[in-house]
């Protein structure tokens, strides 16, 4: 099992390093999802986005979160990073890279993943819009609550691919 990576970061996220540390010749997919900030939300222009988290129940969170995924699944790779502080549009604001032998169990995790970090996590996000006011969006609008939810989905897709 390779020990996860999992992170809040406050300068760009290095792309790069992540793919890096997921990738290893026993790894023949590697998938990267990238959030970023969009110029749209509900109708709205958007000019930029602020990210706050509670930094030390957030990266405990971002732990457990990529503990269960590789628990789930020892020969899978996994680096999250979410980027706080104020983000202007293109900037990436969290980025998940999953390594593993297979592309099926990859992108299923990084589905995973950031599904689990949109309901779990402590990061609160303040839109900016065009016409000078914001607003704090809420990040679990969907109803899930858990990181246990996005893990036995992961698990129960390995156990249908036949893969682990």
């Amino acid at each position: 099992m390779h020990p996860p990576h999992a992170a809040l970061v406050t300068e760009p996220i290095d792309i790069t390093a992540l793919l890096l540390r997921v990738s290893d010749e026993g790894v023949g997919a590697v998938t990267l999802f990238l959030g970023t900030v969009r110029n749209l939300n509900d109708g709205r222009a958007v000019t930029g986005i602020d990210y706050e988290a509670y930094g030390a129940m957030a990266e405990s969170e971002f732990r457990a979160i990529a503990n269960d995924m590789v628990r789930a699944n020892q020969q899978l790779r996994l680096a999250i990073e979410h980027r706080i502080g104020t983000l202007v549009l293109g900037d990436v604001s969290v980025a998940i890279a999953a390594g593993h032998a297979h592309r099926a169990q990859a992108l299923d995790a990084s589905r995973a993943v950031i599904e689990a970090i949109k309901k779990c996590v402590p990061i609160w996000k303040r839109e900016h819009y065009a016409e000078g006011d914001w607003n704090w969006v809420d990040p679990t609008a969907s109803g899930r609550t858990t990181h246990d939810l996005a893990t036995s989905v992961l698990a129960s897709n390995l156990r249908a691919s036949g893969a682990s």
